[in-house]
């Protein structure tokens, strides 16, 4: 009796070893592939460009980190290693202020060849979506264009960035509302503040009086992430022309990059 007994507790165990083990995570990249990924940052990320050096060593890491954490799939097109390193420095410059963090609310990114429509079509007919932050039966999943990814990251982007733009509206929604409210990013005594700001700057942009993106009229979620393209990609230009703009999302990603 104590033999069957003793065997049922070994399966037992057994059993939920195998349930409850976590699976082992791939290796980070080695020495050769972060060399790798170094160099398409140098080449490609202004963000990356303007760090100093031990800052560049640390975001080429948080790079290798993401890339092991998150699938990214192409559909349409061929993978490269640019295409990975500027989805993942997309992901991390808005949260490079934070010494630890990640997105609980991503599994996977998509990567189409071009915009795509609502059918998550991407030839033919009325093609105008960009990227996009999956909701229901989406949920948890990111769609970038390749060629949206790749202007914003050019020489001719200007103040726009569809990577960065997306992955704001996730750390917005991680609060539960994608809103403009990252209220685990901005102090409570800041909400009302930025709400102000954001409605006051939205009503310029309605008059033509203002040089950001009109898209950013839209609502208060479009608001904070075309904004946070500006704030990353001219950061001088915004601090210039819209000071207390600049000084509040300093505040929020904790960071001053221009």
């Amino acid at each position: 009796m104590m033999l069957y007994l003793l065997v049922a507790v070994l399966v037992l165990l057994l059993i939920g070893y195998f349930i409850f083990k976590k699976p082992a995570l791939k290796p980070l990249a080695n020495p050769q592939q972060q060399a790798a990924y170094q160099q398409l940052l140098a080449r490609h990320i202004t963000f990356y460009q303007r760090l100093q050096p031990e800052q560049q060593q640390r975001f080429v890491l948080k790079v290798a980190a993401f890339l092991q954490e998150t699938r990214i799939e192409g559909v349409g097109l061929e993978l490269e290693d640019l295409d990975r390193v500027m989805i993942a420095s997309s992901a991390l410059i808005p949260i490079f202020g934070f010494e630890d963090w990640h997105y609980p609310n991503l599994t996977n990114v998509i990567l189409y060849p071009d915009t795509f429509n609502n059918d998550f079509k991407f030839e033919g007919g009325k093609r105008e979506i960009a990227g996009m932050v999956g909701g229901g039966f989406m949920n948890g999943q990111m769609i970038l264009s390749r060629a949206a990814l790749r202007k914003g990251f050019s020489a001719s982007a200007g103040k726009e960035n569809t990577g960065i733009h997306e992955f704001v509206h996730l750390l917005d929604q991680e609060d539960g509302a994608t809103d403009g409210l990252p209220e685990h990013l901005l102090p409570h005594e800041y909400a009302e503040p930025w709400l102000r700001l954001i409605h006051q700057e939205i009503r310029k942009i309605e008059a033509g009086k203002s040089d950001i993106n009109p898209y950013a009229g839209t609502n208060e979620a479009e608001f904070f992430a075309v904004v946070s393209e500006y704030f990353f990609e001219k950061p001088d230009k915004l601090k210039e022309k819209h000071p207390e703009l600049y000084d509040m999302l300093s505040q929020i990603f904790r960071q001053q990059p221009g």
